[in-house]
């Protein structure tokens, strides 16, 4: 009986080890600048725009393949505004920034 449970939890021990390292070889950089222009998007997720939500909306416009804001029909100018600003002074990973119209 003892036997069992020290074998279990060297098993326990070996397999968190074992995830621990895969967590940190695998870890995905995720850019920062995804997560803060969905926040400034509206949240309805409409998929006007054409892309899948809010999140697909700002995957693009940090990518480059929107070339204008205004494609996010339910947000407001001041939105459109500080999302243009935002991107224009903020570099990303690879030190550029996007160029992108209101």
């Amino acid at each position: 009986m003892i036997t069992a449970i020290i074998m279990m939890f060297v098993v326990g021990a070996v397999l968190g080890l074992i995830l621990g390292i895969a967590s940190n070889v695998f870890k995905v950089e995720v850019d920062e600048r995804v997560e803060k222009v969905t926040a400034m998007l509206p949240g309805y997720n409409c998929g006007s725009c054409g892309f899948a939500g809010c999140s697909g909306m700002a995957e693009a416009m940090v990518a480059g393949e929107v070339a204008s804001a205004s494609a996010c029909k339910p947000s407001k100018p001041d939105a459109r505004t500080k999302i243009v600003e935002y991107l224009t002074t903020t570099p990303g990973p690879d030190g550029n920034t996007i160029n992108i119209k209101a």
